[in-house]
């Protein structure tokens, strides 16, 4: 049985979409069929398959890969046996890792261990920059989720890897660059993107696989850069072991808003009861005088 999935069919683009096409798609289905918003019996599996479909065309690798073997599904186009054998990278084995650091199409995990030593920082490598978080950092990230920060050598942030002149670091687009000032972090924009928080960081953790990664988008571009992003909204999986409920902090937060909307609910109801009550004894209250 053919299991190929056409993943531009998936995310609603053509084959030739650009980059940012296919992530605008991605946002739209992703929020479209948020567990939170869709409430079908398959909100899992199709969580899992936009997931997989924008991670597997977002990056160009994997993409290339992808349109060889869709070339010979849906196209009918015969590709090589060497181009058949070759596994099509960035579109499966999501599960548990072995701890350390890995990058999967244009996002990277790291594993490190958050209960080894509680009241020591930690360094570690999340894809071409390192991160040094002080005991508080670690406990907010391992009990909430998330890790909200400016890098900046005030508060710790990045790791320094040496005694020179400290490169600034894009978390949008990846770019690096040498301050002009020697204060380190100038509050500029970024050259190569534009990005006026690129100095901002939300480091994000899963309470299922304790896979840690970043952000790249933190505040809504739409909203003219002032709201900040609730990670449920850019992942309601897990990108790593694509499992639900993975952040301690927006489980509360959603929980919260759950509450909140079933209050209201309880009050218009109520009201709307209490309206009745008081047109029937109204009614009652005419009929009798009519009938006196």
């Amino acid at each position: 049985m053919d299991t190929f999935t056409d993943y531009y069919a998936v995310l609603g683009v053509d084959s030739h979409a650009s980059a940012s096409t296919i992530k605008a798609a991605f946002k739209k289905l992703a929020l479209k069929y948020h567990p939170d918003v869709y409430k079908g019996l398959d909100a899992q599996e199709r969580m899992r398959v936009l997931l997989t479909a924008y991670q597997t065309l977002s990056d160009p690798t994997s993409r290339r890969d992808y349109d060889m073997l869709r070339a010979e599904h849906i196209l009918d186009s015969p590709v090589s046996t060497q181009e058949k054998k070759q596994p099509l990278r960035g579109t499966g084995g999501y599960g548990m890792q072995a701890r350390g650091t890995r990058r999967d199409n244009q996002r990277a995990f790291a594993f490190p261990d958050l209960d080894a030593t509680p009241l020591t920082p930690i360094t570690f490598q999340l894809g071409d920059v390192g991160y040094h978080l002080w005991p508080d950092d670690i406990y907010c990230l391992k009990n909430d989720g998330i890790l909200r920060g400016v890098a900046n050598g005030s508060n710790g942030g990045l790791a320094q890897t040496s005694k020179q002149r400290p490169e600034n670091y894009c978390h949008r687009c990846h770019h690096h660059w040498i301050p002009v000032s020697t204060a380190g972090v100038s509050r500029t924009i970024c050259p190569s993107c534009k990005a006026g928080d690129w100095a901002e960081y939300m480091l994000l953790r899963c309470a299922h696989c304790h896979a840690i990664f970043e952000s790249e988008e933190i505040r809504d571009k739409i909203l003219g850069n002032s709201q900040l992003y609730h990670p449920y909204e850019l992942f309601p999986l897990c990108p790593n072991c694509r499992r639900s409920e993975w952040c301690p902090a927006e489980n509360a937060r959603v929980d919260d808003l759950r509450a909140a909307k079933a209050r209201r609910r309880a009050i218009l109801w109520m009201s709307v009861f209490a309206i009745a009550v008081l047109f029937i004894a109204i009614m009652a209250l005419m009929l009798t005088r009519l009938g006196s």
